[in-house]
């Protein structure tokens, strides 16, 4: 049996030596020419997909740099919007504020409108870094102008409502996402601090005490959606400001009932910290 085994393996061995030697033949056979084609045609295939991708990362880098521009140029806009409507007073509210919608019209008509252009049909996410700064103080500043002239919160809808206005019908329209706007809400608390803290030192108790209720609403209601926002760095950042700023309007408010009406002429237009000291004429 053993026997039987080892010639049979014998005879088996040199079929295997003759079939590779004739592929072998058959392969070297081969026009060197037709070989030489088969490896130009894959090469030139992978140059042209190389080069077509490089072209993309190319453009992709080119609006990049374009969101980034228009990014800032809103964002420093806005902040004018922003300052503008902190010159408010009791006496000049109307005037003011209509000054500010036109800043911010003119915002979203000659620099929102860029970054409308460049994101409609793509995909916002990819280049939300490059553009995210801008949207957020613009939110800031639509929604401060909202407030001080209803006293409520521009929602979302309300936003991309009006970036609707300047998107191509054609093509899929730029939407601010959810995180923008949560993030612009997050900077409006402390614009209302400070807008806050000026109408106490002008006397306006009763409006500060308003912006003190609405900036405690807000933040009750944000800390039950940031929980489910909790990969979001910038939200925890966001919400630990608009405690602070909650906790600031809300002592400033407590320090005058405490200490008395009379004292807010007293003070005039200094910092907060002086709702604790003793007014001059009383040393």
């Amino acid at each position: 049996m053993q026997l039987y085994f080892t010639t049979s393996r014998l005879s088996w061995r040199p079929n295997l030596l003759a079939f590779t030697s004739v592929f072998f033949l058959a392969e070297t056979s081969l026009p060197n020419s037709a070989k030489k084609q088969r490896k130009l045609s894959t090469s030139c295939a992978m140059k042209v997909e190389f080069e077509k991708y490089a072209d993309y990362l190319n453009q992709l880098n080119d609006k990049r740099e374009r969101l980034v521009k228009a990014s800032r140029d809103v964002t420093i806009n806005s902040k004018k919007v922003i300052f503008q409507v902190h010159r408010i007073s009791k006496h000049n509210k109307e005037e003011v504020l209509e000054k500010a919608q036109k800043d911010l019209a003119s915002v979203t008509d000659n620099y929102m409108s860029k970054l409308v252009k460049e994101l409609q049909g793509s995909d916002f996410w990819k280049l939300r870094r490059a553009y995210s700064p801008g949207v957020q103080e613009y939110i800031e500043a639509a929604t401060l102008c909202k407030f001080c002239k209803s006293g409520s919160l521009m929602t979302l809808d309300e936003v991309n409502k009006n970036l609707l206005l300047l998107s191509d019908p054609s093509r899929e329209p730029l939407q601010i996402n959810v995180l923008d706007y949560l993030l612009g809400v997050g900077d409006l608390t402390g614009e209302l601090m400070r807008l806050a803290i000026g109408r106490i030192s002008e006397g306006e108790l009763e409006y500060a005490e308003l912006i003190c209720g609405f900036v405690r609403d807000m933040y009750r209601e944000l800390t039950l959606l940031a929980p489910a926002m909790d990969e979001s760095t910038e939200m925890k950042k966001k919400m630990e400001t608009m405690l602070q700023s909650t906790m600031k309007i809300e002592n400033a408010c407590y320090s005058v009932h405490v200490r008395g009406r009379e004292y807010i002429e007293a003070l005039g237009t200094r910092e907060p910290d002086f709702f604790l000291d003793v007014p001059d004429n009383e040393a």
